[in-house]
């Protein structure tokens, strides 16, 4: 009797083989030639699953984005098995420290993203669109947790979502650092605590 395929998994292997050759030689080598042999498979077969390069690469993206959600545990980050949620602060360090690559998967995954934001700039391979669910779906967490803490109004206002907007863009401007060498983790994560510092009460 043949061996039934577990098609969600084969997708996770061409994907996961994607995103390694994109973290070592960037976007442009991920041909279905390069992605099919790191993968250990036929090219027919990436281009039965993905049909195109470009379904590949948004594919990948996805894969990447779900990787880094699972670090905190998707939609609820930090969470406990508890009854009670964690507190604020407990879920935005959480969600902080998983998106900051301080270990070579996270790493990896930094460098994969990076490499995709770099040719939405100019429209090669995926356009800005594909890629801006994730930073907003991130938003809109930060935003709920600073209203959390805060309790002001009805629901996450203008002001929790300026702030969600300075504590991404801070976490970004870390993540290039520490890729380049600039930072260290350590001073990363000090400055992630510093800054939580003055949007929530201390811990």
């Amino acid at each position: 009797m043949p061996r039934r395929v577990d098609h969600d998994e084969r997708r996770r292997q061409i994907t996961d083989a994607c995103r390694r050759v994109i973290a070592r030689d960037g976007l442009e080598a991920a041909t279905f030639q390069a992605v099919a042999a790191e993968a250990g498979v036929s090219v027919r077969l990436v281009q039965y699953y993905f049909g195109h390069k470009h379904g590949l690469l948004v594919a990948t993206h996805r894969a990447v984005i779900e990787s880094s959600a699972g670090r905190f545990g998707g939609d609820a980050p930090g969470a406990g098995p508890g009854p009670e949620p964690p507190p604020p602060r407990a879920v935005l360090r959480a969600v902080l420290a998983a998106l900051l690559p301080l270990d070579d998967d996270r790493r990896a995954d930094a460098v994969v993203l990076a490499a995709f934001h770099a040719a939405a700039l100019t429209n090669e391979a995926v356009t800005p669109e594909e890629l801006r669910g994730a930073p907003r779906a991130l938003v809109d967490l930060v935003a709920a947790q600073l209203w959390r803490e805060r309790g002001d109004g009805a629901g996450p206002g203008d002001r929790a979502r300026l702030d969600a907007e300075l504590v991404l863009a801070s976490a970004a401007g870390l993540t290039q650092g520490i890729l380049a060498g600039h930072v260290t983790g350590e001073t990363a994560l000090a400055v992630v605590d510093r800054l939580l510092d003055h949007l929530v009460d201390p811990a």
